[in-house]
């Protein structure tokens, strides 16, 4: 491949797909996470200012195909990629992840929004978080009959009735049966992220018989070419480039 790519990554599908490009790729992530050193291209760490930042780094580094392969939730990110490539005159490719399913014996309820989440949350004590950052900003607003645990990138210090636990997937099956032996939660939030990497949680909730809280996806944006599976793009990348 000799074509000068910029992939937008942060989820373990990027990473792998970084793992399989040359120099000629810049792999792009805003630094929540490890940062990989052992990569054949150039990984760069950071925000663009914007759309309008990133169509003008898109020209400045002769960027000829922009790869969106952000989590399904990091709808901003997505929309600042289509816009700024549409400035920039390139293609913008994306992996759209399909979401997790229901099954039998699943009690899934979406939600849109903090607000609704905590609506729906009222009628339960122990609630697991496994749905990002966002909770820590309202541990002060705990209300007195729940505990929460929040699972995140990185263990912090809690109050009172929190507990804020550090860690990142993959995740065995009996990893997390003990976790959710351990807390004794009665609901599990999540985002519908639909990694394998994540989904176990999924099936101990269905063997507990507890419901789970699913933040509703965002609407990403149209792009060139979307993909579903990532050997689709790569075989895709291999005809084009």
């Amino acid at each position: 491949m000799s074509a000068r790519l910029l992939l937008l990554g942060g989820t373990a599908e990027a990473l792998r797909l970084a793992r399989r490009l040359g120099p000629e790729t810049l792999y792009s992530l805003a630094g929540l996470g490890r940062v990989p050193d052992d990569l054949a291209c150039h990984v760069r760490v950071g925000g663009f200012g914007g759309a309008e930042g990133l169509a003008r780094f898109i020209a400045a580094e002769g960027i000829e195909l922009l790869l969106d392969l952000t989590h399904p939730y990091a709808a901003q990110i997505s929309h600042n990629a289509a816009h700024a490539a549409a400035i920039a005159g390139v293609p913008c490719w994306a992996l759209r992840r399909p979401g997790w399913q229901p099954g039998p014996g699943d009690d899934w309820r979406e939600v849109d929004g903090w607000d609704a989440l905590i609506r729906a949350l009222a009628p339960f004590e122990r609630p697991l978080f496994t749905s990002g950052r966002e909770p820590l900003a309202h541990l002060h607003e705990i209300p007195a009959h729940q505990r929460w645990t929040v699972r995140c990138l990185q263990a912090e210090p809690a109050p009172p009735r929190a507990e804020v636990i550090g860690a990142r997937g993959p995740f065995a099956l009996e990893e997390e049966r003990a976790l959710f032996a351990r807390l004794q939660c009665d609901v599990l939030v999540s985002k519908n992220s639909g990694s394998a990497a994540t989904e176990p949680k999924l099936q101990v909730a269905r063997e507990l018989g507890l419901p789970v809280l699913l933040l509703r996806r965002p609407q990403l944006p149209t792009v060139a070419r979307e993909f579903a599976e990532p050997a689709e793009l790569y075989e895709a990348l291999q005809a084009h480039l």
